[in-house]
């Protein structure tokens, strides 16, 4: 792992970004000099690290004392699509457009982004694992759910998740939600235009954790309350201090 640079923050917080191979990443930690706890922190389907929400959920983690990391995966941010994956995205604008049903669509986009992306998160989590200053407990927390759930089944370093409820979560991941056993906050926007309310209380259902919380609130896909966050936060605070 290679830091490129680094800067320290008006909240504290020292944001560094890295590579790790053909990995970009950023990294933030807090003042405290002592062994931190890790959070892994991803946004939905390709978006990138830098996306402003997920850039200021790190920051307000990361000041709560956490050290908070977010890549960008394969086909993510900047990083290089396949040509399938264009093809697929350019499916979904025109079906999107046309009001055409998306959600095998959305399979062919989402279900490799998992499995491409699963690999590098694990690698870095090796990585920002040996770093002085982070320590275990891990922690996921993130609006790409469909990767959180195969990271919870996989990565045993795992032991907490926060998911938010709003973007596509392919079938295979569906099912292996059963394999999740792990405490969870599932965030559900209650009138998300594009999530159906159904599928996401039958995922929260689906889930084998045996402390699984849920909470909704009202208002579209980028209308969660800020205070979710705070609670997310002492969410991690019971399971990873």
């Amino acid at each position: 792992m290679r830091f490129t640079s680094e800067q320290r923050l008006d909240d504290g917080v020292l944001e560094r970004e890295f590579t790790l191979g053909e990995i970009p990443g950023t990294l933030w930690t807090p003042e405290s000099a002592a062994p931190a706890p890790l959070v892994l922190m991803a946004h939905n389907n390709g978006l990138p690290k830098a996306e402003p929400r997920l850039v200021a959920r790190a920051r307000y983690t990361a000041a709560r004392g956490y050290a908070v990391a977010s890549i960008d995966a394969p086909g993510c941010g900047d990083r290089p699509r396949s040509a399938a994956d264009e093809q697929a995205r350019a499916d979904l604008r025109r079906a999107m457009q046309a009001g055409e049903p998306v959600d095998e669509i959305f399979e062919s986009l989402v279900g490799p982004l998992v499995e491409n992306a699963v690999p590098e998160w694990r690698t870095t989590l090796d990585a920002l694992l040996s770093l002085p200053g982070i320590g275990g407990p891990v922690g996921y927390s993130g609006g790409w759910t469909a990767l959180g759930i195969r990271l919870a089944v996989v990565e045993p370093r795992i032991v907490a998740a926060g998911f938010f409820a709003g973007g596509y979560v392919p079938r295979a991941q569906r099912e292996e939600a059963r394999q999740v056993t792990i405490p969870l906050l599932f965030l559900l926007q209650w009138d998300d235009e594009g999530n159906p309310r159904q599928r996401a209380l039958d995922l929260f259902d689906a889930f084998g954790s045996k402390e699984k919380t849920l909470h909704a609130n009202p208002g579209g896909h980028t209308g969660t309350p800020w205070f979710e966050l705070e609670d997310g936060c002492r969410f991690l605070d019971r399971h990873l201090k």
